[in-house]
């Protein structure tokens, strides 16, 4: 997000490659990056000095770097002020990218299972020592620990890596999590496809058969009570301990976007455009912790959505029409619906 803009991007649609700056108010285009090839993540840098500042796009096996503060209105791949090739061959496509708090790190996943992080004052590309089996498709920075990241792939695995000593810290394999009573068969099985950490440490994944793992063991609420359990400050961030997490069913199909909007509420959409706002609770006096939905829509102009953006009051929600061009809508916080 830039200050006072949005920021989609045609991801995996008719391959045009191309990204899009809105003025948040207007909705207006102000920017727009064309002829890359295949986009799969964008993600903003601000400037200290103001301005638009920096975007980060993910296509193909390279990272591509934008200034937005130019007098051109259209820029090409061209215009690039620093690309990476990240990906080992052509094969190995980049499925994410994420910025650290303080926008000097940026993590990136592949489809070989690589996680890395790249140190953006040395431009230094660092490589994890464990890889998924399969696809990596989600990587998050874990706030307040500046050495941590945490990743999911379609071997259903999270891995909770020091990416400084490229080290992993803790693991935890979805496909071994029980399912709830309200959970049926499914045929999918649990590829992790999404992840978010609220800033007080919670881990949420989403999972291509239809379910949300939720971590609390990292969670830092020190003096805050929930149910009848006080939160207490974590000496290291735990958010795969196995006793402070569950798994639920929560959507008809996978679970593309998700993201916090608060504490401990948790926005989530499927893959075909089924959203609905969660809870958090516990744990109680016997330990439990749980999950209620408060509402659930859908969305009208988006038929498959493949990402979600929480900020101020609003959240945007993009993805695919029905035509498979890239499009987005905008929700106001506390709505059940949202107009583009």
């Amino acid at each position: 997000m830039l200050m006072g803009h949005i920021m989609t991007s045609s991801v995996h649609t008719t391959d045009d490659g191309s990204v899009r700056i809105y003025n948040q108010e207007t909705l207006k285009i102000v920017k727009a990056i064309r002829g890359l090839e295949e986009v799969s993540s964008v993600v903003c840098m601000a400037h200290n000095a103001g301005g638009l500042g920096d975007v980060w796009v993910a296509s193909n096996r390279h990272a591509l770097r934008f200034s937005m503060d130019t007098e051109k209105m259209i820029l090409a791949k061209a215009d690039a002020t620093l690309t990476l090739e990240l990906g080992v061959d052509k094969d190995d496509m980049l499925n994410e990218l994420s910025l650290n708090q303080k926008n000097s790190q940026l993590a990136f996943c592949l489809d070989s299972g690589t996680v890395g992080v790249v140190d953006l004052s040395t431009k230094q590309v660092s490589r994890m020592k464990t890889s998924h089996d399969n696809i990596c498709g989600t990587v998050k920075f874990i706030p307040d620990r500046p050495s941590e990241l945490v990743s999911g792939g379609y071997d259903s695995r999270l891995l909770h890596h020091d990416f400084h000593q490229r080290t992993i810290l803790s693991r935890f394999d979805l496909g071994t999590a029980p399912l709830t009573e309200s959970s049926g068969v499914s045929m999918s099985p649990p590829f992790i496809l999404s992840s978010a950490v609220s800033p007080s440490g919670i881990l949420a994944a989403g999972t291509a058969d239809g379910r949300v793992w939720i971590g609390t063991g990292g969670e830092k609420m020190s003096g805050v009570s929930y149910g009848a359990s006080v939160k207490k400050k974590r000496r290291k961030w735990e958010g795969l301990k196995q006793d402070e997490a569950f798994a639920t069913d929560v959507g008809h199909g996978p679970i593309t976007a998700l993201t916090f909007i608060g504490p401990r509420t948790l926005f989530i959409s499927t893959l075909m455009g089924k959203v609905s706002l969660h809870e958090i609770s516990g744990p109680t006096a016997d330990g439990k912790l749980d999950i209620s939905q408060k509402w659930t829509n859908a969305t009208t102009n988006v038929n498959k959505v493949n990402t979600i953006i929480a900020t101020g009051s609003l959240i945007i929600i993009g993805g695919l029409n029905e035509r498979g061009g890239g499009v987005i809508e905008v929700w106001e916080k506390g709505s059940k619906s949202g107009d583009v």
